[in-house]
C-alpha cells in the first residue's frame, strides 16, 4: 500500500510539473531581444514620436521575434478586412514560432473589458486588427505604458510611446469622427500587405521604434 500511495504521489508530481513547464505564459518575464538587425533604409534616422515613415519593402525582413515571444491576438470584427488580417497574423505567428493567444472583441459595449483581458496575459506585445477597436485603444493604451501593442489596417490618432501602427494607403482609420490622409479603401486589405504589415511592424517594435506609424506602399 506505501508504494501504491508513494507511486501515486509521484505521479501527481510529475504531473504538476509537466503542465508548470509547458505553460510558457504561466509568469512575468522580460520579453526576449530581437533575432536580427534592420536593414537599410527602414528609416533614415531615429523617427521623432508620432511620425509616420515609410521604410524601404523588405527592410525588416532581417529581423525575427525569439521562439516563444509572447503575443495577444486582438480582434473585432468578422468583415473580410480584419479576416485578411487575422489569417496574417496567424501565419506569421506559426513560421515564425510565436506563442500566440487570440482575445476576440465581439461586443461594442466590452471592447474595453477584452483589451484588459488581453492585458492579463502580460503578452510580449498585442496585436490589434479591425478598426472597430481604435477608439477603445485611444482609451487604454496611455494607461499602460509598459504594454506594447501594434495595431495593424489602422492607427491611433495620437498615439503614445508604447503604440506602433502598420498600415497602407487606404488603410488609415484614426477613430470615429476623424479624416484620414489616404481615405479607406476595403480592396487594399490584401494579404501580401497584411503579411509585410505584420512584419514591419514587429520588427519595428523588436528593434526598439515605437509610437510611430509605418505607411507600406
Amino acid at each position: 500500500m506505501r508504494s501504491r500511495v508513494l507511486a501515486v504521489g509521484a505521479l501527481a508530481a510529475a504531473l504538476l510539473a509537466g503542465c508548470g513547464a509547458g505553460d510558457d505564459w504561466s509568469g512575468p518575464r522580460v520579453a526576449p531581444a530581437a533575432v536580427g538587425t534592420l536593414g537599410p533604409g527602414f528609416t533614415t534616422g531615429p523617427p521623432t514620436p508620432e511620425a509616420t515613415i515609410t521604410p524601404r519593402p523588405g527592410s525588416w525582413d532581417g529581423v525575427h521575434p525569439a521562439p516563444g515571444y509572447r503575443v495577444v491576438l486582438l480582434t473585432a470584427g468578422d468583415d473580410a478586412q480584419t479576416a485578411t488580417l487575422v489569417s496574417a497574423v496567424r501565419d506569421w505567428a506559426s513560421a515564425e514560432q510565436v506563442s500566440l493567444k487570440t482575445v476576440t472583441a465581439a461586443d461594442p459595449g466590452q471592447y474595453t473589458d477584452r483589451i484588459d483581458e488581453a492585458l492579463r496575459l502580460s503578452p510580449d506585445l498585442v496585436v490589434a486588427t479591425g478598426s472597430r477597436l481604435v477608439d477603445a485603444l485611444t482609451l487604454v493604451t496611455a494607461n499602460h505604458l509598459r504594454q506594447q501593442f501594434l495595431v495593424l489596417g489602422a492607427e491611433l490618432a495620437e498615439p503614445t510611446a508604447n503604440v506602433t501602427a502598420a498600415n497602407w494607403p487606404g488603410a488609415t482609420f484614426r477613430g470615429e469622427g476623424l479624416a484620414t490622409s489616404t481615405g479607406y479603401d476595403p480592396a487594399s486589405f490584401t494579404p501580401a500587405r497584411a503579411a509585410a504589415a505584420v512584419r514591419a511592424g514587429v520588427a519595428s517594435v523588436l528593434s526598439g521604434l515605437t509610437g510611430i506609424v509605418i505607411r507600406l506602399g
